[in-house]
């Protein structure tokens, strides 16, 4: 096996060449901002001259109906949901077991 000096030694030779896509090195070393840097708008869009109307990106709708399309399924789902609880069980079964006797509930 290769010792590591010598594999380092030969990606030099191999990169020396910069045109070679594998050396490359995309990470940012010190070359510019680590990260957006702040603007001060919203989002970061300027805002439009006044009378223009801003332009909504393609999956601007879809994410609306998405969104609370979903929330009126659930609400309706919610609304409908069977009551699971168990005071209202236990209610109708005291009824149940009350009326097999014969007394008035």
């Amino acid at each position: 096996m290769p010792s590591l000096s010598s594999l380092r030694t030969l990606q030099r030779r191999a990169c020396s060449v910069r045109s070679a896509p594998s050396c490359r090195r995309y990470a940012s070393h010190g070359s510019g901002p680590h990260y957006n840097e702040p603007t001060g708008y919203l989002f970061g869009e300027k805002p439009l001259p006044p009378g223009q109307k801003r332009k909504k990106e393609a999956w601007e709708n879809v994410w609306y109906i998405g969104m609370y399309g979903t929330m009126g399924v659930a609400a309706v789902l919610l609304y409908y949901k069977p009551d699971t609880s168990i005071k209202s069980w236990a209610l109708e079964e005291a009824k149940a077991r009350m009326e097999a006797r014969g007394e008035k509930p």
